[in-house]
C-alpha cells in the first residue's frame, strides 16, 4: 500500500495549486481519501475527503469554496485543487485512506487523524504574502 502526495510548491497569496495523491497496493473504489495538513507547531488538521466509490466530498469551512476535491479512478489518483490561496494555507500537506466499505459506507465527515492510515510523506505547500 502507498501513497505519494505532489504538486506543493511556492506561490502567492491569490494563486493556485494543485496537489495528487496516487494510490496503490489496493483497491481504491473501497477507500475514502482524505487530506490533511500540519503547520509549524500546530497539529495536524483534516481538510477534505472523498469516497471514491459515490465521490462524496467533505471541506473543512476553512477551505470551503476555495479547494475542491476530486478523484480519477483510471489513475488511482485523488487531487486537491487549491485556489484563492492564502498564507494562512502554509503547511505540509498529506493524504491518507480509510475503509469506505460495508458499516463505513457513505459516512464520510471531518477527517480525523485516528481513521485515516498508510500516511503518505507530504508534500510542502507555501503561500507568500
Amino acid at each position: 500500500v502507498q501513497l505519494v502526495e505532489s504538486g506543493g510548491g511556492l506561490v502567492q497569496a491569490g494563486g493556485s495549486l494543485r496537489l495528487s495523491c496516487a494510490a496503490s497496493g489496493f483497491i481504491f473504489d473501497d477507500y475514502a481519501i482524505g487530506w490533511f495538513r500540519q503547520a509549524p507547531g500546530k497539529e495536524r488538521e483534516g481538510v477534505s475527503a472523498i469516497g471514491i466509490s459515490n465521490r462524496r466530498t467533505y471541506y473543512a469551512d476553512s477551505v470551503k469554496g476555495r479547494f475542491t476535491i476530486s478523484s480519477d479512478n483510471a489513475k488511482n489518483t485523488v487531487y486537491l485543487q487549491m485556489n484563492a490561496l492564502k498564507p494562512e494555507d502554509t503547511a505540509v500537506y498529506y493524504c491518507a485512506r480509510r475503509p469506505y466499505t460495508g458499516s463505513y459506507y457513505g459516512t464520510l465527515g471531518a477527517p480525523r487523524m485516528q481513521d485515516y492510515g498508510y500516511w503518505g510523506q507530504g508534500t510542502q505547500v507555501t503561500v507568500s504574502s
